[in-house]
């Protein structure tokens, strides 16, 4: 029977037989300090999450991370908190997958390694990385020479015109593909026989709509629009869509989709829309209840 849970995943997933799920859909968070919740380190700097003048007036950034070469050595272990907080919960989705059972996680450029450590570390077989790439993305990156003229350095503002402070535009983000392992002795096929998981569905996926919406049938690239609906309820909203094409590509009808991090529901949504169970675990309340109004239509 499909369900929503208001509580920490990593407690809640205790309660999930073994074996039980066919597929783990989740878009975790990623550990860059975007919101509240996705700050998952020691904080000690009160300026964390603050806003500044310019990001006051910003549509888009609207607090304030921590730059890349950090504010204090103790910045320097963001990176391994971020591996140690992905194994607390990694041996659980082990556990509650059927053997052969794909994994795919959302995890983000910066710490994707780290989350794929954790798993591999946890039992998975760590299958391949997907690359979404999206029609459009925020970006910031500031120019070096309004950097000088702001100090009134001609020369320099001069030498450094057009080169820029930041990153490229992020219209890539990685989709992590996991799977449990099968029983020794055992190939794929068997497993498929026995577990009906393992192998993954080209011809469903070919006969969805999603071709529409610009996804290339089966490459490891996706493209994928993002449509109005699939912005405004989260700052991290997924498309229905993308999570349709995963879902279709490695499950059947009736099967058990598990998503731990659910946020506003895009993954349970796709699962029910296309004939899937679904368990979908969120820690805010204010989330929770988004996705239950979506799940009711």
């Amino acid at each position: 029977m499909s369900t929503v849970i208001c509580g920490d995943s990593i407690k809640e997933i205790k309660k999930i037989d073994d074996n039980f799920i066919h597929l783990i859909l989740s878009d975790i968070p990623y550990g860059i300090s975007f919101d509240k919740w996705d700050v998952l380190h020691n904080n000690t700097n009160s300026a964390l999450l603050g806003k500044s003048p310019a990001q006051s007036k910003s549509n888009l950034f609207k607090t304030r991370g921590k730059p890349l070469n950090g504010w204090s050595e103790a910045d320097k272990q963001i990176p391994l908190e971020y591996y140690q907080w992905c194994t607390k919960w990694a041996s659980e989705w082990l556990r509650v997958l059927k053997p052969g059972a794909s994994c795919f996680v959302f995890a983000g450029r910066r710490y994707a390694h780290r989350c794929i450590c954790a798993l591999e570390d946890a039992g998975f077989i760590f299958k391949d990385m997907l690359s979404w790439q999206k029609d459009a993305a925020a970006h910031r990156a500031q120019n070096v020479s309004v950097v000088f003229d702001k100090r009134d350095d001609t020369v320099n503002a001069k030498k450094w015109a057009g080169w820029k402070l930041g990153n490229l535009r992020p219209l890539f983000e990685p989709i992590l593909w996991f799977m449990k392992p099968y029983a020794i002795g055992d190939t794929l096929t068997d497993n498929i026989v026995q577990h009906e998981v393992g192998g993954y569905n080209e011809n469903a996926v070919k006969n969805q709509p999603l071709l529409n919406q610009g996804i290339e049938i089966c490459s490891n690239i996706i493209k994928c629009r993002t449509e109005k609906s699939d912005r405004g309820l989260h700052p991290a909203q997924k498309p229905i869509s993308l999570m349709k094409y995963l879902i279709e590509l490695t499950t059947l009808k009736g099967q058990t989709v598990l998503d731990p991090f659910c946020g506003c529901g895009s993954t349970l949504l796709a699962a029910k829309e296309l004939g899937r169970e679904y368990i979908g675990i969120e820690i805010n309340p204010d989330y929770y209840n988004i996705v239950c109004k979506r799940l009711d239509g």
